[in-house]
């Protein structure tokens, strides 16, 4: 749907259509206070989520995912400042994070790398911790003390024996954040953080129905729909990251990362 979006009309074409008109054919979700077509806005909403997510997850992932097996594999001093920083961080809720990273960058710019960026900080501790945990594991197996003894200098142990021994936990860890991710992504367009308003989001789209109720505006279908996709898709990535756990963390060779405290 997120894909279909741009063919399906503009998310913010509304000088037609009458206010709080409540579903029907022609308008399959109503209309919100703003004549907003709110089906084209929920499913437009799904394209500028997914955009934020993936930019924020993979940003993690590129940052998190090098720094884990750095410091699993090389210990000392950078190990233990690694981890009391990523600590620190992971004690914190990643929507405090994303709130405070995104109010400060939201004064010099408001975009969706500016979100993604916001929401990245986030979850780097979580990669980081996986990875450093399976490295510490892996780095003691023979292949690896194998390879080490031949002559195999740091880079090549770390990318070629050690990243491909742990690389299982990735793609269950990405779906749990992705997931999360929109949840967050949606806390900050509710409170006015997130992408530029002209976008459409859905939890900007909350906040706006949510202010027309609270005004007595008898509708539900502002709140309905958006929070219904939000809902699907999380539970969807939900369910993704459990079933890629099933198929690619076999009789407890990697550590689970939905089991991750």
């Amino acid at each position: 749907m997120a894909i279909l979006a741009p063919w399906l009309g503009s998310a913010n074409e509304f000088l037609s259509n009458p206010v709080h008109s409540p579903p029907s054919w022609r308008y399959w979700f109503g209309t919100d206070q703003q004549g907003h077509d709110v089906f084209l806005r929920t499913v437009s909403a799904s394209g500028v989520a997914w955009q934020v997510v993936l930019a924020s997850t993979s940003l993690s992932l590129a940052v998190g995912v090098p720094l884990g097996l750095i410091s699993g594999y090389g210990g000392g001093w950078l190990d233990r400042g690694l981890v009391f920083v990523m600590d620190a961080l992971y004690t914190v809720p990643s929507l405090l994070i994303a709130i405070a990273i995104a109010f400060v960058a939201n004064a010099s710019n408001k975009g969706i790398w500016t979100a993604a960026i916001a929401l990245s900080v986030a979850y780097v501790p979580q990669y980081f911790r996986v990875m450093r945990n399976q490295t510490l594991t892996v780095k003691t197996e023979p292949f690896v003390e194998a390879a080490r003894a031949s002559g195999a200098s740091t880079w090549v142990l770390l990318w070629r024996y050690v990243g491909r021994a742990v690389w299982q936990t990735l793609p269950i860890l990405f779906s749990l954040n992705a997931a999360d991710a929109i949840l967050v992504l949606a806390g900050l367009g509710f409170l006015g953080l997130g992408v530029p308003p002209e976008l459409p989001e859905w939890g900007h789209d909350l906040k706006q129905a949510l202010d027309a109720l609270s005004t007595g505006a008898d509708i539900w279908w502002p709140t309905f729909f958006p929070g219904l996709a939000m809902t699907t898709m999380v539970t969807g990535l939900s369910l993704v990251a459990e079933g890629l756990e099933q198929v690619l963390v076999k009789d407890g060779g990697a550590e689970s990362a939905t089991a991750m405290p």
